[in-house]
């Protein structure tokens, strides 16, 4: 029997997250989801008139955080789970990429995500039970050449759940990180900004993978609405998992990056102990 839960969506007027929180309210689910508009919001509410609550929020207004959850706390409904998926993509050769670029990506993916975090955990603490997903990539795995920036903020926010999953488990609350591979999201189209090219010297390495993401976009295999009922599933669990792959190429590349990555500590082990003593 599904048990009906309130879930705090970030970022539901696209991809993963307007995915999510469809799937939820059909199968009875209470969504309040943030938008950046007022058009966004009526548009969202409009889903489910009685189970779906829109909230203009834009996640790197850190000190509005606060009082919008406590706002759905007190007006709305307790919190069951949050899903942080509001986030974009940043392409750009490092190099050639502005730190404020930099900036802008981890207020968005990390800063933003944190705050959200810190800003429900109060609530779900004092009631010992809660679970918390955060959107994060394969990207938080692996690396390609062309998003460091994104890959950067996606392993950072891969680290702070792992860390955070063992601080609050105590409390009854769950911490998943889900890494999507590649789906049919706006990701690598309107929600990507990209630093412009610069230096030649780059170009062999960036353009072919810049020229196949712009080949594949659209054409993914992975199907958010499939990761949507993936996620109601973790959120179901008993034991929900601190990490869960979305896709069967993230599955593929990560168990790669895996492998070398042990390979690579092998072949450099008889140095990696010479330290001790």
């Amino acid at each position: 029997m599904q048990i009906s839960k309130t879930l705090l969506i970030t970022g539901v007027s696209s991809g993963f997250g307007r995915a999510l929180a469809q799937e939820a309210l059909t199968v009875g689910h209470k969504v309040v989801g943030t938008v950046r508009s007022v058009q966004a919001r009526r548009d969202f509410e409009s889903l489910a008139p009685h189970g779906a609550f829109g909230r203009i929020l834009d996640v790197t207004d850190f000190d509005a955080i606060d009082s919008v959850v406590s706002e759905i706390e007190a007006n709305v409904s307790p919190i069951d789970v949050l899903v942080n998926n509001a986030g974009y993509g940043h392409e750009g050769i490092m190099e050639e990429s502005p730190l404020s670029e930099m900036r802008r990506q981890f207020d968005v993916n990390v800063f933003g995500s944190v705050a959200m975090m810190k800003a429900v955990l109060p609530f779900m603490r004092t009631r010992r039970r809660g679970h918390i997903l955060n959107i994060t990539s394969m990207g938080g795995f692996i690396t390609m050449p062309g998003i460091a920036y994104y890959c950067g903020s996606k392993f950072a926010l891969e680290g702070i759940s792992e860390a955070l999953s063992k601080e609050v488990k105590q409390f009854g609350i769950a911490v998943t990180a889900v890494a999507p591979g590649s789906f049919r999201t706006d990701w690598a189209g309107r929600s990507m900004t990209r630093t412009a090219r610069s230096i030649v010297d780059y170009d062999d390495v960036f353009d072919p993978v810049r020229k196949a993401r712009e080949e594949k976009s659209g054409k993914q295999l992975g199907d958010p609405r499939k990761a949507a009922r993936a996620m109601l599933a973790a959120i179901a669990a008993d034991s929900p998992p601190v990490h869960l792959l979305l896709g069967s190429d993230a599955l593929g590349l990560v168990r790669g990056k895996l492998s070398a990555l042990d390979d690579e500590i092998r072949a450099w082990e008889s140095v990696t102990v010479s330290t001790d003593g």
